[in-house]
């Protein structure tokens, strides 16, 4: 344990010990004397800080300071009961402080208890109560913020995570900051308690134990009682000021000090009307005029002092920024940053701005951070941030979707309209004729008068967000593979790290590099099988990695291994997996077009029995498209890989599976066969 974890407990054993535990008269002067101290360092503390966080643990300092303020009273109450002294400290309070009069220090006392109670205290009750109940309230408002900040790429994930912390902490601190005044309340009640009782027991203890006669016995224990007292009550003030100051302060790029006379002197010429008040209050009343000029005078100087400092600032402020273009484009740096290309972009004509603008009912923010999470949780791959921003370049209603500054996407929407796709037969809906963006549909846009009809004849009607959002989740789907990096694919290793270290440490840097681990997620990701389930992956990477670096060959082997994963997306609820097998002629002809070199193994094959068996793919797909079923290739292990490197140019969309991906339960049903003369 550290020595300042052990301080810590030692003072709050202290203060238990401080209740039931008679201490000598010149320690007790010396905890008092510590007392104040914290005090004055707390205050300070509150005045330098310049926001509330910097000063986080302030409610649990408060319970602490309390609890050990109220050991200090209940000691020096046991010892001005008991011996009738509590202290040089005590003593000097009563006689030297207040002059010895006890009726001034009883005045004295109660004024303080006042001024904490009533004034400060009950203020800072009610600004944290303010404070906290506005700062719940405003969560979901600043968390909306963020995500949409990290959207538009202004922040990234990191400051995002830095700044969810900082609202979650700003929400416990001020409900902290609640509940902690109310110790400051209860401890003044207690103090004013805590004198009526030394008062009256003092005097009574003072006739009948020690024999004193009622004035002496006064006059003694309502010194002692006024002393203490006061000495109680001025680390409570300054505890419960800091606490008003706490509670109170808004957050700035300085400290109370530099803000009250940055702010409060902010207009020089105030100080004139100000300086000729003072000097009129002199002249027109009885007031003495030594007091009045001198203060007047001060004034009228400060603000001439001040007036000038605004133009130099300003001269200073030109002189540093004369030329900030000139400079920019000289500097190496402005090159150096027109090469970084956004991994996602997504550009708008300027008749789709209100996607995205918040102020006109636009979700488009809201509706990315939605995609990114669900496809972190369907493909395992956390998307990067996707830049959003208008182009007067594209057409109003045009948008395109660009991946590492490439497009990959473009389509257009008609905000005012909504988007019909037919349920088949024939189309009897009025409407402009256009194609779904996503899948390839003829569907019509259609007006609000319409829509109605629409559902009711059965087709589908979506709005242009809905259509944008579909569309561009469709596409980050489609290239996740190129999503993935060597930087991303670090990060979620990393991740995994926390909870599986053994099995990195097993897998990579040796035998697999990260890069060769990213081939292998990213082959997954191309054939649309998510990489969330990270730690079967790397249990099968593991297993074979030792054997052999082949990324094509250690992705078949993952595949296999993620076997469950794989029958449970292509297969029906009852287990049923209807298939285009691949016939064994087929088969026999693509192994004996492998060729084997020293960088891998690749397809190389007769144009025309290539040309043959896509054909006959082709004819198997239309017939089971004919049937409104997915088409699913089914072959064998050893050719599943060359049969997808063959099929995917054409057939990118359609799924080639081996015998050794599907689970034994599973109910196999071939409804055609790849087959060639």
């Amino acid at each position: 344990m550290k020595v300042k974890d052990l301080a810590i407990l030692l003072s709050v054993i202290l203060i238990v010990a401080m209740l039931v535990i008679p201490f000598p008269p010149w320690l007790l002067s010396l905890l008092i004397i510590v007392n104040i101290s914290l005090a004055l360092l707390v205050l300070l503390t509150s005045m330098n800080m310049q926001e509330p966080l910097q000063f986080s643990i302030f409610p649990s300092l408060l319970l602490l300071l309390t609890l050990f303020r109220l050991g200090l009273n209940v000691s020096t109450t046991r010892s001005i009961l008991s011996k009738g002294d509590a202290g040089g400290v005590v003593e000097t309070f009563g006689t030297f402080v207040v002059g010895g009069n006890v009726l001034v220090g009883l005045v004295v006392f109660f004024i303080l208890v006042i001024i904490q109670f009533v004034v400060i205290t009950k203020g800072a009750e009610r600004v944290s109560e303010v404070a906290a109940r506005f700062t719940l309230d405003a969560m979901p408002g600043k968390q909306m913020s963020i995500d949409a900040d990290l959207n538009a790429g202004v922040i990234s994930e990191h400051e995002a995570r830095e700044r969810r912390e900082k609202v979650s902490r700003e929400s416990d601190f001020y409900g902290s900051m609640d509940g902690a005044s109310k110790f400051v309340k209860g401890d003044a009640i207690a103090g004013i308690i805590i004198v009526i009782i030394n008062l009256l027991f003092g005097i009574i203890i003072g006739m009948l134990q020690q024999g004193l006669p009622i004035g002496e016995a006064a006059v003694k224990y309502s010194m002692l009682t006024v002393g203490d007292g006061i000495v109680s009550q001025i680390p409570a003030l300054l505890i419960s000021t800091a606490t008003g100051i706490v509670v109170t302060r808004a957050a700035s790029e300085g400290n109370l000090g530099s803000d009250i006379i940055g702010q409060l002197f902010a207009f020089p010429k105030m100080l004139y009307v100000a300086a000729g008040t003072i000097f009129l209050l002199g002249l027109a009343t009885p007031i003495n005029d030594i007091i009045t000029i001198p203060i007047a005078a001060s004034l009228a100087i400060g603000g001439i002092s001040l007036s000038r400092v605004p133009a130099k600032q300003e001269a200073d402020l030109l002189e540093h920024f004369e030329d900030p273009e000139s400079d920019d484009l000289k500097s190496p740096e402005s090159v150096i940053n027109l090469l970084n290309v956004d991994a996602i972009e997504f550009e708008f004509g300027y008749g789709l701005i209100p996607l995205a603008d918040v102020n006109q009912g636009g979700d488009l923010l809201d509706r990315i951070v939605m995609i990114r999470r669900q496809l972190a949780l369907e493909l395992g791959i956390v998307i990067p941030v996707v830049r959003i921003r208008d182009n007067i370049q594209l057409e109003p209603n045009a948008y395109r979707l660009k991946i590492k500054g490439s497009e990959m996407a473009r389509g257009e929407l008609l905000l005012d309209h909504y988007l019909a796709m037919s349920p088949g037969g024939e189309d009897m809906l009025e409407g402009i004729d256009t194609i779904e963006p996503s899948f390839g549909l003829p569907a019509k846009w259609i007006t609000e008068e319409v829509k109605e009809q629409a559902e009711i004849l059965g087709y589908t009607v979506v709005d242009p967000p809905s259509v944008v959002s579909t569309h561009i989740t469709e596409v980050l789907k489609t290239n996740a593979h190129e999503l993935l990096g060597r930087q991303e694919t670090k990060q979620l290793i990393d991740h995994l790290k926390e909870s599986f270290p053994i099995l990195i440490e097993e897998v990579t840097p040796n035998p697999l590099t990260i890069g060769e681990v990213q081939k292998v997620l990213a082959k997954l990701l191309k054939e649309n099988v998510s990489i969330r389930n990270l730690p079967v992956i790397f249990e099968t990477l593991a297993d074979y990695g030792k054997m052999s670096t082949d990324t094509d060959l250690l992705a078949e082997y993952v595949r296999q291994g993620l076997a469950r994963q794989i029958t449970n997306q292509y297969a029906d609820e009852n287990s049923l997996l209807k298939v285009i097998t691949v016939s064994g002629k087929v088969e026999k002809l693509i192994a004996d077009s492998v060729q084997q070199t020293e960088h891998g193994n690749y397809l190389s094959m007769d144009p025309d029995d290539s040309h043959s068996i896509l054909e006959a793919t082709a004819s198997q797909i239309e017939q089971q498209s004919l049937m409104q079923q997915a088409p699913i290739l089914l072959c064998s292990p050893a050719v599943r890989m060359y049969v997808r490197q063959l099929t995917e140019r054409y057939f990118p969309q359609v799924p080639v599976l081996s015998y050794n991906e599907l689970e034994a339960n599973v109910e196999v049903q071939s409804t055609g066969m790849v087959s060639v003369e």
